[in-house]
């Protein structure tokens, strides 16, 4: 499967759903910032590319994700960001509204997101759909006037696929991204794994 895109590819994710409108800004005037968690000075890093569709993704931040950040991220030995993957609108918006909030939105935002994912991005279509995503948005203490102004900015939507589609060619050239979640541990790529794999990983890089 190809995972870089082309520009109609890029085209068909940002545009062509009405919750999107354009706003006459380029997209590289748009700053694309990566969220994450944990001290950013940690010994060991972790760059989670995940899909808020994914129902893989959604069963690791259940699973593995509240270990992780107990004993790992909390006590200062693991940084996790996330980088987002765009295999679809859908994924896209779920993306958009993650980062309404801002960074101090941004994590408890994508627990919902996963928490809530069977709902909203299995809804049956995109106007139930973003209707899901409403009630997350005002859950999280946004009014539906700035979740309007979100998913209707077109220049941010097309800067995040601009940054995903450079940061997927540049970590995982020639279509070797193998689909999500993946991670890059302290430069070494993995693919899902359960607590007790990523614990023995992250106890390695720990003892280096």
């Amino acid at each position: 499967m190809t995972y870089s895109l082309n520009r109609r590819q890029v085209m068909a994710l940002t545009t062509g759903f009405a919750v999107l409108t354009a706003t006459g800004l380029r997209a590289q005037e748009v700053a694309v910032q990566n969220f994450g968690i944990g001290e950013p000075e940690a010994k060991v890093k972790i760059f989670e590319y995940l899909s808020f569709t994914c129902p893989h993704c959604a069963r690791f931040h259940a699973d593995v994700y509240p270990l992780l950040k107990a004993d790992y991220i909390d006590t200062g030995k693991v940084r996790l960001d996330y980088h987002e993957v765009y295999f679809e609108q859908l994924g896209l918006l779920g993306a958009m509204l993650a980062r309404c909030g801002g960074e101090l939105r941004y994590m408890g935002i994508t627990d919902m997101l996963f928490d809530k994912q069977q709902e909203w991005a299995g809804a049956g279509d995109m106007n139930a759909a973003v209707e899901q995503l409403k009630k997350i948005g005002r859950a999280a203490g946004m009014e539906d006037a700035t979740f309007d102004a979100c998913l209707r900015d077109q220049a941010q939507a097309e800067a995040l696929v601009a940054n995903y589609q450079t940061n997927i060619e540049t970590n995982y050239p020639g279509d070797t991204f193998g689909g999500t979640p993946s991670f890059i541990i302290n430069g070494t790529k993995h693919s899902n794994m359960s607590y007790d794999e990523l614990k023995a990983i992250l106890d390695a890089e720990l003892a280096k």
